[in-house]
């Protein structure tokens, strides 16, 4: 990832069927403290399922990064009723997809069917929460497929690289430090049984929210959740962790020499998360700086002075502890890395000395409420927001969503701005690019 720039308004509305009706949400609780959110829609004859862990990589210990993402990988190798492989086969042969995800601060796994079929995934997840073997082979081998992985998403992406070094330099103490992925040296590392352990620990029903949505009965479906996850057994007490990130004292900055053709920067900064009021208007001002061909960045490093192959702003609140605001840029070919930071930074000065102007911030509030609500169109999003929101604190902040975008001011981005985005709260990390060695070349 080389800026998770609102990660949950994404590519969910290209992927997904859209539908117009905003229904109701209910909520239960089965005695074994399985939580299950359920919305009911029949704009279309389709359902999707989606079962949130509360477990990510700030779960981990130093030394055995990766965990929650390997695991991941071990869920779809098989239980004792459905072999490896089974999962995804069961699912594609009823017409249906899936695929799952794993963040700084949970893992989800989702099922999209037609909603007659909907109790395949009620099975199918049900069996993998209690049963999962992880068998010594099928691990071995599923560990060499996660590091390589890693070597393709990161040792071979230089901006990635860099991303991944501002991140260990700005979180001193908390495992945002941390990649999900782990570092190869962790994965390498991880035992059959510390998996095996690590998923008994975390993957239990009072660690899991259900979210279901789209064109279900709550009655109906709710017998067979009671039916098929009930007679799980609680897990043991799991606590989140606890961590404070003691304040920046000073700018810190990263260099990273790596094959590449084009210098790169991306700087961070310390950031409250969402629902704070601070957090709302660092949303509009990301997108008051990098929100498309409008945007204050593109028009100035980009289109006028032509430095800039793409300057980018990114806020991504929706996370259990405070996370970062980040700043970054490609340079043009025969420019300047420091010519093209020196003119991002003027424009971020700019915003510091200069409210926007009100129809600037009404453009950025309509870009944001515009793909907010286009998204809601997707029962895949009208889930995933609630699991996304359910996971950092209560699945109703959703709701405030669009009243704290709709508030913010010009006061407000000028303020945040004058804030947090100051060089003692920054990480600077700069990609310099090293001759690409030609085939046979051995300079």
């Amino acid at each position: 990832m080389k800026i998770p720039v609102k990660r949950f308004i994404a590519v969910i509305l290209l992927l997904f069927l859209p539908v117009t009706v905003k229904a109701e949400v209910k909520e239960y609780a089965l005695p074994n403290g399985l939580k299950v959110l359920l919305v009911e829609n029949h704009n279309a004859p389709i359902a999707t399922f989606q079962i949130w862990y509360r477990v990510g990589s700030m779960y981990e210990q130093i030394g055995k990064t990766g965990m929650s993402h390997l695991l991941e990988h071990m869920m779809f190798k098989g239980t004792k009723m459905h072999g490896p492989k089974t999962f995804s086969r069961i699912i594609q042969r009823n017409g249906g997809v899936d695929n799952a995800f794993t963040t700084k601060d949970y893992t989800m796994y989702y099922q999209k069917l037609a909603s007659d079929r909907i109790n395949i995934s009620l099975d199918l997840e049900s069996d993998r929460m209690a049963n999962l073997l992880i068998d010594p082979k099928d691990f071995s081998s599923e560990k060499k497929v996660v590091m390589e992985e890693r070597r393709m998403r990161y040792e071979d992406d230089p901006q990635n690289l860099v991303y991944e070094a501002v991140l260990a330099a700005a979180f001193e103490n908390h495992p945002y430090r941390w990649p999900v992925i782990g570092w190869m040296s962790d994965i390498a590392s991880i035992k059959r049984d510390e998996l095996y352990n690590y998923y008994r620990t975390y993957y239990a029903p009072d660690n899991a929210v259900i979210v279901i949505a789209g064109d279900i009965k709550t009655d109906r479906i709710m017998k067979d959740i009671e039916d098929t996850f009930g007679k799980i057994k609680r897990g043991a007490d799991v606590k989140t962790p606890v961590i404070e990130e003691p304040g920046q004292l000073g700018k810190r900055e990263v260099f990273v020499k790596k094959e590449a053709e084009l210098p790169y920067f991306l700087s961070a900064y310390h950031v409250p998360d969402l629902p704070s009021k601070d957090g709302y208007a660092l949303d509009v001002l990301a997108t008051i700086l990098a929100g498309g061909k409008s945007s204050r960045f593109y028009k100035s490093l980009v289109y006028e002075k032509q430095i800039a192959l793409g300057a980018d702003a990114g806020y991504d609140g929706l996370h259990k502890n405070p996370f970062l605001f980040f700043l970054s840029a490609t340079a043009a070919p025969d420019k300047s890395i420091e010519e093209v930071r020196k003119a991002l930074y003027e424009e971020v000065d700019r915003i510091k000395k200069e409210p926007p102007t009100g129809r600037e911030l009404q453009r950025a509030k309509n870009q944001i409420e515009t793909s907010f609500i286009m998204g809601e169109d997707s029962i895949f999003f009208q889930a995933e927001i609630l699991g996304m929101y359910e996971m950092i604190g209560d699945w109703h902040y959703k709701d405030e969503y669009l009243k704290g975008i709709r508030a913010v001011t010009s006061d407000d981005v000028m303020g945040v701005a004058r804030r947090y985005l100051v060089d003692d709260n920054m990480t600077m990390g700069i990609l310099i690019p090293q001759r690409i060695k030609a085939i046979g070349d051995q300079g």
